[in-house]
């Protein structure tokens, strides 16, 4: 029996609409809480499909971000605010309100900032390997660093591919992937789009070097840190988007954790930068704190009528 019935929406927002999945859950009430769940820099709004069986009871609303899936048409520029503000449009438009934010990887940043910039929206934060400004190596300024980390993201959004089934065999040979199901085909299906004939990735190579920047040199993230005040937890993967080494050293969380209050964090066994949200065990982990958010003593949002300018469209 399905946890959840899913549609796909469309927002409006300045330059266009935003797409985005909302998971409604079966025979919930109307004031089941939210969960705004925020993906990473490459990724689309069906990252969070392992997310969603493992919160019975609970609403998961997440965007395509600009540049990005369904919601790639809407222009620049781009940026954390930018993103921030059409998140913050999206759970007006749903009726949420004092919601748990997940954000994975650049999705991390977003949320931050979107607890910044909209605090009356922000209960929690679940920052799932991403939302910390990233260190840069000894030797190298920003554009290297930028470089070395998403080179191989840059060239990915510049290849073609035949058939879907060629993307699917891209990304089976992919070092962090070594586990392959039907449901991460289906999330690889969703990310293509055909152009003049082939196939590609939906996310706009425009809109990734719009972002990468704020990945180090946090301009909007690092005032977000500072005026930090939700409780936040920050899940660490061990292994990288190679399935090597991580984006985040344990010592460099620690030093966050001590400068910031409200943050404490912990480490997903045994999972690498995808799979700490795309596989069954990292969205356990997810799942845990982001029920523990919505348990905390605030009163979960009500659920508002959707306003007639929500498009819908069911899967």
């Amino acid at each position: 029996m399905s946890t959840h019935t899913y549609t796909e929406i469309e927002t409006p927002v300045d330059g266009g609409t935003l797409h985005a999945g909302v998971w409604e859950p079966a025979g919930a009430p109307a004031a089941a809480p939210t969960v705004v769940a925020i993906h990473g820099i490459t990724a689309t709004h069906r990252a969070w499909a392992w997310l969603v069986p493992e919160l019975p009871g609970v609403r998961v609303v997440a965007p395509d971000l600009r540049g990005r899936g369904r919601s790639n048409a809407l222009p620049g520029p781009y940026g954390m605010a930018r993103h921030a503000d059409d998140v913050a449009a999206l759970a007006a438009a749903v009726g949420a309100r004092d919601v748990v934010v997940a954000g994975h990887s650049m999705g991390g940043f977003v949320a931050v900032v979107l607890a910044h910039r909209h605090p009356a929206l922000v209960r929690a934060l679940v920052l799932v390997d991403g939302g910390l400004p990233l260190s840069l190596p000894a030797g190298l300024d920003a554009d290297a660093a930028m470089a070395a980390v998403l080179g191989p993201a840059a060239e990915r959004l510049a290849m073609t591919f035949p058939d879907p089934g060629a993307y699917r065999s891209f990304w089976q040979r992919h070092p962090a992937f070594t586990a392959w199901g039907e449901d991460v085909g289906e999330y690889f299906d969703y990310d293509l789009e055909p152009v003049d004939g082939v196939f590609r990735s939906s996310a706009r190579l425009e809109a990734m070097t719009g972002d990468q920047r704020e990945l180090f040199t946090g301009e909007s993230l690092l005032p977000a840190l500072d005026a930090l005040a939700v409780p936040t937890t920050f899940l660490r993967a061990p292994y990288g988007l190679l399935a090597g080494d991580p984006l985040y050293a344990p010592a460099d969380v620690t030093a966050w954790a001590e400068r910031l209050p409200s943050l404490r964090w912990h480490e997903v066994p045994e999972v690498n930068h995808y799979t700490v949200v795309m596989s069954p065990e990292g969205a356990a982990a997810v799942a845990r704190e982001l029920t523990a958010a919505l348990e905390d003593d605030a009163p979960p949002e009500a659920a508002a009528p959707r306003p007639a300018g929500v498009r819908a469209r069911q899967d």
